[in-house]
Formats: structure tokens, sequence, C-alpha cells
């Protein structure tokens, strides 16, 4: 599919970013967040002198693959020193509750350090500083230097760095975090997010931060104020008299939250910044450490770049060193698997398959590969396009595979060579390369695709099926490998192709960088030699029928067929017809919404024009230095290499907290202009023309409990309950004589407790239709329905909704405004009256101990890899995952019983024209004439509450409107 092998992971979300042009950019890499997140990620693996290298052998592909994505020339990797720092100095508690590091990681700390070294990569710590600091200070060093930085990590600490010249990148996402990032997951933009961590605290680092207040009122409160001083200052302005309260009575504990969530951007650098530069590694001592811990793959990588690079000739083996035992290609023992959380493997099959790849360019050669599908009823399936929008992508070829390594591609769009971009001078035009004109070969292929005799495979299908659909060709039917491999392993891992192909295969498939390059030179796959795109595209087709013939067996011998065939392969062209549907979206209506922010946005800028005593481009930096410092004299200002003036947020806090006002009407103007930018003017660039729709895309195989996710654009996560997200919503509009109808199940995950935990009085109130809230309320506080208050049924609610996801006594606390003392007495009242869901509870963390893995109600798995962790926070973070994941797993299998159902149930009352347009969690969106909307809603409800038979029922709640507020 012209891309990394599948759509369907984050870590194809974004292609890894290039360095700067120059070479100067610099890459910081947060080792520290490295170690953790690669130990937790396999599991236990030892050498054959019993250390434990799980972590090293997961930080050693990650660094592997960082310098091969990244080609960067300036790299350093940043560690922890020791757990006390500055900040334990004048706040003791700071991480002060945090357990050792598991016995198991303590002996890689040495090993991951000794792999930076063998890597020939700067490795940087300091006593007294945390590895955040000295990202910090590198940061800040080199921004001052004019060189572009990315810091190499997903730590949120971290997100208050990012700045122009300063960006993040999530090493496993292969995400970058930029300023639109940072203000998604904090609300705010990067120079205000330590306010809101000082606001919110952090329990895990044990910052108080201010009681009651969370990360989303915090940023309300610092949207409004400004900065946390100037809230603090005016909190006897609060409205609500409990947060007023609190805002007074820890104001100083709010002071010393902001100083441990700061970062120190002038600790004394290790090292000199000209230093951190990449190094051309030892080879030699790199192989010989590898192999010292038995990472066979890994070795293997290396020396295949080395015989590329001409460093070794082909067959000769650089160290007689033996190899010290199975690695990654040898899977750990079925106890050890299962104790870590993680699926028991087979043996990887033999990777001596014979490659016979065929190019197709005539009818003659098509009609051969048709006949050996016909003869063998299985044909591997897989389109190459221009671009990863399947709404408007061309089709550029297609491939097949009928038996393991017999495969071929049929090019259909490959344009002519581009004698100018390779800098050759010709006077001639060049030819376009021989191919099937696209509706011959896709008349020819439609037989075969169509026909119920032969079972087509893909991976991720779901794209290919709208392909086909665009050229009027129904797939069926189909069998989708990358869905059998989520269904076996779910969150365990991956389920890119690339991925499986090296777990289950042990064999690395050609990068899609490889046939068309990256950064500015890559070129779309049409422009792709036919030699290149050969081997790439056939070995697509010819991975997935491997794939499918080792992974679809173990469905019956796991006992998983049934979760594969009702839930998730039925859903394929479910879905795929729903993403070409897309949904209506009014380019007027956003386009008022980006006009009332840049009037506010004007009405600021005019503002600030008075303060300067002249007009100004606000939005350039040099002109506001100028301003600001040559003009005003508001201090000496700092010049950076370009010779203009610093005017980042930092500088204009700084001055607004000196009672200057320009600063902060220029902060309040940036503020507007990213809700601008993030919001309603990012999303009016996705509409397609003509069409004037948003095509969103949903990820089958991207979560542990099998809900599904929606990315470019996420729809899924467009606020409900604020005033900004509403008028969003509001843009998404039913077309021309229709209505939308918005479907969504009423509390279904707390009746899925009530029915899980068999919870008698709650699943007697449910039967009953009564007020959950106000039914426990009641039964836990002994308060009478009839003389239930407002304030006891919001505190059960809280209740209710925090015992899914294992709320503690202190996060309760908070939420509520009140003591952890007097929460855990709310939590234990909870737990005595509700008995039984204590009792199941208890036994689903069992069983997950036991297990690994936890179970939906029908049959998922759903994999939790920290339940034996020695860390007690991090095994407890796991017990709570234990808990929640079957609640949560088993409402998203009920969601995907009724969209199985629903086309169908449509079709046969003959409502043709009605169209699922997304899903939301728990509610579905549909588009219907105006006339049929009434009905139809009634119908699709029916389906919804039919979807499972429970001890409790199932309830649907419609609403109709004209656009996606106003249904909802």
């Amino acid at each position: 599919m012209s891309d990394e092998k599948t759509t369907d992971t984050l870590q194809t979300a974004t292609e890894a970013p290039a360095p700067a042009g120059d070479g100067s950019g610099l890459y910081l890499v947060d080792g520290s967040g490295f170690i953790f997140r690669a130990f937790h990620a396999l599991p236990m693996l030892n050498r054959p002198d019993g250390t434990p290298v799980n972590a090293v052998l997961g930080f050693s592909n990650m660094l592997l693959k960082l310098l091969a994505d990244l080609k960067a020339s300036a790299v350093a990797v940043v560690f922890d020193s020791k757990r006390l720092n500055f900040r334990n100095e004048f706040y003791p508690e700071y991480k002060a509750h945090r357990p050792e590091p598991p016995e198991e990681l303590k002996p890689q700390f040495a090993l991951i350090r000794e792999a930076t070294e063998a890597f020939c990569l700067p490795c940087l710590e300091l006593e007294g500083y945390e590895a955040d600091d000295l990202i910090a200070t590198y940061a800040r060093l080199a921004n001052e230097a004019g060189r572009e930085v990315t810091i190499v990590s997903s730590d949120k600490d971290m997100m208050q760095l990012v700045r122009p010249g300063v960006r993040m990148l999530d090493p496993l996402k292969n995400k970058p975090i930029g300023p639109d990032e940072v203000f998604e997951k904090f609300g705010v933009a990067p120079d205000r997010v330590v306010d809101v961590q000082a606001l919110a605290g952090d329990s895990v680092d044990n910052v108080p931060g201010v009681p009651g207040i969370g990360v989303k009122t915090a940023a309300q409160l610092i949207t409004e104020y400004g900065d946390l001083e100037s809230l603090l200052a005016r909190a006897g302005e609060i409205k609500q008299p409990a947060r007023r309260q609190k805002l007074i009575d820890f104001a100083e504990q709010a002071r010393i939250s902001r100083r441990l969530v700061l970062l120190d951007d002038h600790a004394p650098p290790p090292k000199p910044l000209e230093e951190l530069r990449v190094r051309e590694p030892d080879h030699q001592k790199l192989i010989d450490f590898l192999r010292a811990q038995g990472f066979r793959t890994i070795v293997s990588r290396v020396e295949a770049e080395m015989r590329k690079d001409g460093t070794i000739a082909d067959g000769a083996v650089p160290s007689a060193t033996p190899s010290a035992g199975p690695a990654k290609t040898a899977a750990p023992s079925p106890a050890l698997a299962a104790e870590a959380g993680a699926p028991r493997s087979r043996p990887a099959p033999p990777t001596d398959v014979e490659q016979r790849y065929e190019l197709v360019q005539d009818l003659n050669a098509l009609a051969v590969w048709l006949e050996r599908a016909r003869t063998t009823g299985v044909l591997a399936v897989d389109t190459e396009t221009n671009s990863l929008t399947p709404a408007t992508a061309t089709l550029v070829g297609i491939s097949l595979a009928t038996e393991p390594g017999l495969a071929c591609y049929i090019p259909l769009a490959h344009q002519a060579p581009n004698a100018a971009a390779s800098g050759e001078l010709s006077f001639e035009t060049p030819e376009a390369p021989k191919q099937i004109p696209a509706e011959d070969a896709l008349k020819a292929l439609q037989v075969v695709l169509e026909d119920p005799a032969i079972l087509k495979i893909g991976h991720n299908f779901k794209f290919d099926h709208q392909l086909f659909a665009r050229h009027g060709v129904r797939v069926s039917p189909i069998d989708d490998s990358m869905l059998i491999s989520y269904v076996l392993e779910g969150g365990a891992h991956g389920h890119g192709m690339d991925e499986l192909a090296e777990l289950h295969l042990a064999h690395t498939t050609i990068p899609y960088k490889e046939v068309c390059g990256t950064g500015k030179n890559q070129i779309t796959f049409d422009r792709v030699p036919l030699d290149k795109a050969l081997a790439y595209a056939a070995e697509d087709a010819d991975i997935t029928l491997r794939l499918w013939r080792v992974l679809k067996p173990r469905l019956v011998d796991e006992r998983m067929v049934t979760v594969y065939e009702t839930l998730e392969r039925p859903l394929v062209p479910v879905i795929a017809d729903m993403e070409s549907c897309g949904i209506r979206v009014d380019r007027a209506a956003l386009a008022r919404l980006s006009q009332d922010l840049a009037v506010r946005m004007a009405e600021i800028e005019k503002e600030v024009h008075q303060h300067a005593g002249r007009s100004f481009n606000i939005g350039s930096p040099k002109q506001l230095g100028e301003i600001l410092f040559d003009e005003m004299k508001l201090g000496t200002g700092k010049k950076g290499k370009t010779g203009a003036y610093s005017t980042d947020s930092s500088v204009l806090e700084e001055l607004a907290e000196q009672g200057h006002v320009i600063a902060q009407r220029v902060l309040d103007w940036r503020q507007l202009a990213k809700l601008k930018n993030t919001y309603t003017d990012a999303l009016q660039a996705q509409i397609v023309e003509g069409s004037e729709r948003v095509h969103t895309a949903f990820a089958m195989a991207a979560t542990n409990t099998g809900r599904l996710s929606s990315t470019d654009p996420n729809l899924q996560n467009i606020p409900v309950r604020t005033e900004e997200g509403r008028k969003i919503r509001r843009a998404f509009v039913a077309a021309p004589g229709h209505k939308l109808i918005s479907i969504d199940y009423s509390q279904i995950e707390l009746r899925l407790v009530a029915e899980m935990a068999d919870i008698a009085a709650l699943k007697q109130a449910f039967q009953d239709g009564i007020d959950i809230h106000a039914a426990t309320a009641s039964q836990v506080f002994g308060v009478p329905l009839d003389q239930m208050t407002s304030e006891i049924r919001r505190k059960a609610k809280a209740i209710n909704f925090g015992i899914i996801y294992g709320i503690s006594g202190f996060g309760l606390g908070r939420q509520l405004g009140i003591a952890p003392g007097e929460a855990n007495a709310f939590i234990k009242a909870y737990f005595e009256r509700f008995h039984e869901l204590k009792v199941w509870m208890e036994a689903t963390k069992a069983f997950a101990r036991q297990n690994g893995h936890v179970v939906t109600l029908f049959g998922r798995r759903c994999y939790i890899p920290g339940i034996h962790d020695k860390n007690a926070a991090r095994r407890a973070f796991a017990e709570r995952q234990a808990i929640n994941a079957p609640i949560q797993g088993t409402a998203a299998d009920i969601m995907k019983r009724a969209m199985a159902r629903v086309p169908g149930a449509l079709k046969e009352a003959g409502f043709d024209e009605v169209r699922m347009l997304l899903q939301v969690h728990d509610e579905l969106l549909f588009e219907a004439p105006e006339d049929q909307a009434e009905r139809a809603s009634a119908l699709v409800r029916a389906v919804m509450e039919g979807a499972a038979t429970l001890g409790v029922p199932l309830v649907a709640e419609a609403g109709i409107g004209g656009n996606w507020d106003e249904a909802h």
C-alpha cells in the first residue's frame, strides 16, 4: 500500500523526520525513558550466564532503528544519575514513594550504558540533576546556537521544552510532538505546561499540586488568568467557593509544585555541545558486545550493513566470538512468556523460501495467475498507491501471491522516468513503462476477486477493499492476516506486516524508504522503476500469504475462531464503506469559527499596537523583539545567532511578570492563534473538494481492548462538554434533504460491571430503570431516593465511574475536593455494600496473574504485560488495567456485534440510502433521508439493544438533527 506495509498502526502514522538539512540538528535521546519502555515491552530473557537482558535487547533495537531512521550527525543519550537530586533539597517527598527498580532490571543499567558506548554515542548524566534537566540545558544551548533540536521521548514532563526550533519525537509511535500535540495533551501551549502541572500535580512523582484540580480545570484556569501567579493573586475572584478556597489554602503548595516540574535548563553541561556528535562505530566492538548478549538478529543486521558498506566481504564473519545463546529469534519459554503477559509463541518457520517474483505486463500473463488462483482456491492480494488516503488515492499497481515465494506485481499507473530529477539532459520524451490498462486489468481480476470459491487474503485489507470498491469491485470472501494476528495476540505487540514478518517468519522486509526515498527526495510509488516496484510489491503479497498460513491455524488451536469470525472479519467491508462515505462538513461554519477567533486576535493586536505606539507584525519575532527592546526599552534582551532578539514565551512571561501589559497580550494572542490553527483551520484543509466531506481512518488493530481508533483526522477526540467543542461538532452536517442520527449506548460500562460482577442490587436497579447514580448513592450512603440531593448523587457518580478505572482514595479525593481519608471511607463503604464487585475484581486480577491476560464476555484476550512487575506502582497500574480491560473490551465487542448487523438490517428493511458515518466509542452516527430518519433510528436502536443478551438491559438512546451537535 505504498507506505510501510500497513496504515493501521501508530508507527506508520508519520514518517521519521529527516535531520536538519545542514547536518547541524541535535537529537537528545531520553535514555532513562528508553530503558523502562524496553524492559516492559519485552518478556524476560536471560543470557546463558543467567543475566537478564530483555531491556538491553529492546534498548539496542531502539538505538539501531533510531540511527537508521534519523541518519543524524549529532545524537546524545541522556540518563538519570541517582534518585536524589536538587529538588529533594527543598521538597524531600519528591518521588519518595517510588519503589526500587525491579531486581531483573538493576543489572541491565550498566549493560545499557555499555551498549550506548558500543554504538559510539555520547552518554550523558550528572549527579544532582535528572536527565530531563540535562536535555533542557542542551536544548537551550543548541537552540541559542541556531541549531534545530529534537528530543526523542514521549515524556509529558518534557513537553514544556517544545518551542520554535525544539520539538519532540515519540520513538515507538514514530510520531512528532509539536505545539499542537502539547495543546491536545494539556489544553495549553508548551510555555504554560508547567503552570498546569503545578495546579494538577502528579501522583507518580509525588508532586502535590492543588487538591481537587485536574489537568482540564487547570488548563481552563491558566487560559483565563494567564499564568499561575496571576491566578493565585486573583484567586478571590473564582466563582466556585470550594475551588476558590483550595487555591487560597494551597497557593504555596502550587508554587512548590511549579518549582518541582520546571526543568533546569542551566545545569552544568557534562560535555561541550560540540562533542555531541555521532562517530563511526567500532564494528568489531559493537558485534562482540551484541554477541556476548546473544542478540543474533541484531548482529545479522549490523553485518548486513557492513557488507553493504563494504566493511566486510560477503560470507565473511568478522569475529570468532561464539554466540552466547538465543536472542530475539528464539522465543522465551512459555512460562516466561506467560509471566511477562505476552502470548505464547511458536518457533519461527524456516526462512529459506525461494522467491519467484514476476512482473505481469499483459493480459495473457495475468490469465496464468488467475488460473493459479482458481486451482489453489487462495489468493493473497495487495495494492500500491500514490497516497495513504483511499478516498482519493490512485491505484498504481496490484500484487498477487498463490504460494509461499510465488508472487507477481501488475503495474497499472506507473509514470515515465523523470530524467530531469536524475540530472540527465535529454530532448526526447521518455516513454511510460509497459503495463496493462487499469480498466482491462480490473475487469479480468474482478471475476476472481468476487468469486465466492476463492479466498482473498490481505493485510489491513480495509484499505484495499476501499480501492477496489471505488473501481466497482466488491472483493469477497476475505481473510485479513493483520486481524488474525490482532485476535491472537492483541496488544502484546504491533500488527504491521514488517513487525510480524520479523516475529513469525524471521524475515526482514524491504523498507518503503529504500524504494521511495525520504524527505525532499521522496517520490510517490508511481515514480518507482518497475524492477524496484516488483521486489517491494510482490514481497507484500508473498509475506501476507505466508503470515496467513502461519497464523490462521492458531485460531482453532487457541479457540479464537469465534472472536475473529464474529467480531473482526465481518467489520472489514463495514468500516471500509463507512470510511469511504465520510461525513459532510460545513466549510463555511468552520470558516466563521476561524473568523471569530481572527476577530478576537485582531482586537488584541490593536491593543498591542497601542502599547507599542505603532503598527507592526505581531507574528514576527524579529519585529516584536525590535519593538520591545529597541523602541520600548523594556530590557536588554538576548540576541540569537541570526541577530534577532529572542521573544519566546519565557522572555514574554518574564516581561509580563514585571508588569508590561504588551507582553501578556502578545501571549494571549498566541494562545488564540494556537486554537485557530489546531482546530478550525486544520479541519478545513482535510475536506475533500467536491464531496465536502472528511474521511477519517479507523484503525482496527491498534488498541488492547478491541476498540477502534480514529486518525487523519481524529474525530473521536473532539471535545463534547466545552462550548468550543460543541461549535466544532455543529460544523459536521447532514447532506441536503438528509438528517444525522446519533445513537449511543447508555451507561454501557456500568451495566457491564453489574453484569460481570453479578451485583444483584445494581442489576435490579438497571432492570427497574432507576437512575443508577441515585440508586448507588441510596445503597452506599443510606439515603432514601426521595431525599436524594445532587451533591450526594455527584459523589456516587464519581465513585461509579472511578471504580471502573481503579480510582484511589487520593484520586477520588482530588476529584471531589475532599481529603483522601474521607474518599477512602466512601470507597470502603461502596465495596461493603457491593461486595460482589470486590470478589470479581480480586478474581480478575488473579486470572491475569496466572494467564498474562484477561478475557471479555465474548472471548477476546486483553494482554496485561506488567501484571508481575516487581515495581509496586507499575504492578498496581497493570492490576487496574486488568479490571478495566474486560469491561471496556466487552463494550467494544458489543459495539462491533451491532456494527456488523446494522448494514444487513438496514438493507433488509429497504433503507438503502441510510449510511453509517462514524463510530465514536459508544456512539454510532448515521446519515439518512429526512423522511426515513425516525424509522431508521428505531431500527438501529433495536439492533444495538439486541447485540447481546445480558442480565441487564442494553439501552440505546437516539437523537436526530441537522448537525452532529443537534443529533447528539
